[in-house]
């Protein structure tokens, strides 16, 4: 069992000199970050990588790569001897993504929209009508993220369309907790902000397109500026608040 621990381990260490994310670590990245996503690990929470590793399976090596890359998507936060934790925002580095979604996200949709076919048009459609058919936080969680990132999902532009997977994850927990406050009350605004998207993008007129997506990210900034209470956190420990062996890079 050590021999087949230690070649794993070389392997590993073979590929993570290499520059290249191993098997095993982007399904561990993977794992994490579902986790993040559902709200099973929270902003400030601590990653402890021998439970991880156990947990998974796996030698510490893929741990550490997997939370690498999750640093490089902005979801976790390391530090040199102390730890790994997910990453977390304050409101002003939220407002801050917002704004930047508000032009981002248009020029993404306007880069899509003439590769989505009717048949894509009618899955957002379906989707729409799954949204309206009932409430669940988590259910609209889901839908609402499939609907938006599916009119995204034409646009060739890789960076761009990386971006914008990018600022959806971090801001995930954000958006999630919004949602719970807010309930179903607002949920009509949301409805008609949806059918007017899709509708502008069955015409193909990315002005009206562009203009409804960044007035719908825009109001929903707003909404978050009256809830500081949101990002009432604590934050990760700095890199003085040693606990040696945890994270060493």
């Amino acid at each position: 069992m050590m021999r087949e621990t230690r070649a794993e381990d070389a392997a590993e260490a073979t590929d993570a000199q290499a520059g290249s994310p191993t098997v095993a670590s982007r399904r561990i990245a993977e794992h994490l970050r579902q986790m993040i996503l559902d709200d099973r690990l929270l902003p400030g929470e601590r990653i402890r990588q021998e439970a991880v590793a156990e947990q998974l399976g796996a030698s510490r090596l893929p741990v550490r790569e997997a939370l690498r890359i999750l640093e490089s998507e902005g979801l976790a936060t390391l530090k040199a001897n102390s730890g790994a934790w997910v990453a977390r925002m304050d409101l002003v580095e939220c407002q801050t993504i917002y704004k930047i979604r508000e032009r981002v996200e248009p020029l993404a949709l306007t880069e899509s929209m003439n590769n989505l076919t009717d048949s894509d048009i009618a899955g957002l459609e379906r989707i729409q009508s799954e949204i309206e058919s009932g409430w669940d936080v988590e259910r609209f969680l889901v839908l609402d993220r499939e609907l938006h990132l599916r009119t995204y999902s034409g646009c060739q532009i890789r960076q761009l369309a990386d971006m914008v997977h990018r600022f959806w994850n971090t801001t995930q927990h954000y958006r999630r907790a919004f949602v719970r406050l807010n309930g179903p009350d607002q949920q009509w605004i949301v409805n008609a902000e949806h059918r007017l998207l899709i509708e502008a993008i069955k015409r193909r007129d990315p002005t009206d397109a562009e203009q409804i997506l960044s007035g719908h990210i825009r109001r929903t900034r707003h909404q978050l500026a009256l809830h500081p209470e949101l990002f009432d956190r604590p934050a990760p420990p700095s890199s003085d608040d040693k606990q040696a062996g945890e994270w060493n890079g």
